[in-house]
Order: C-alpha cells, then sequence, then structure tokens
C-alpha cells in the first residue's frame, strides 16, 4: 500500500485519517495542502476516482465562486490555485481515492 493523506492541519476529519493509519501501523504520506497544494495530475486521478463535486469544499465561504464556473477544467483549474477549496482530507492508494473520513473504504485497501 502507498498511502498518501493530503489534509491540512486544522482539519479534524485528517486528524482522525492519521489516527487510523497509524493505529494499524500502515505507513502514509502526509501532504499539507495548504502548504504544498496538489499538481494537477495529483487532482486529476483524484477527480477520476471520486469525481470532481466531491472535491469541492462547500462549507468554504468561496463555494459560491467555484460553483459557478463554467466547466470542469475552470474549476480544476481553480482548485489547483486555491487549495483551500479542496474538501479534506484526500486519502489516495494508487489509482484509488477517498475524499473525507473513510474508514469502511480504507478496510478493503489492507
Amino acid at each position: 500500500m502507498n498511502i498518501q493523506i493530503f489534509g491540512k492541519s486544522k482539519c479534524f476529519d485528517t486528524k482522525k485519517a492519521e489516527r487510523y493509519f497509524k493505529e494499524r501501523r500502515i505507513k502514509y504520506q502526509y501532504i499539507d495542502v495548504l502548504k504544498y497544494g496538489m499538481s494537477r495530475g495529483e487532482l486529476s486521478a483524484v477527480k477520476n476516482a471520486v469525481g470532481l463535486e466531491a472535491m469541492i469544499d462547500i462549507a468554504d465561504e468561496d463555494y459560491p465562486l467555484i460553483r459557478y464556473l463554467a466547466g470542469t477544467e475552470a474549476k480544476l483549474d481553480k482548485l489547483y490555485e486555491d487549495a483551500y477549496l479542496i474538501k479534506t482530507p484526500i486519502v489516495r492508494n494508487g489509482k484509488q481515492a477517498t475524499v473525507g473520513y473513510c474508514p469502511d473504504i480504507w478496510k478493503t485497501w489492507e
């Protein structure tokens, strides 16, 4: 397993995701999405796995801005430019990915 957790340091679900993998002694790589962002390739891979709408943080005050962008590419560009709009945690295992706290899905990866 090659686990990557893209999260925000103050996100409660990100902390829970990290704890989930630590408790099971599964190595993972943590990437602070606010500090380092995600590459366009990573964003596209996650979009293909979970869908674009699942990746957008609807609780963010700037959500209405991204909601009214015309196409998928414009929305992906906005997520690339403004990582705070990405819903966290995003947990990747190769081509598989989840958004949010999803231990039931992660169990199937073990």
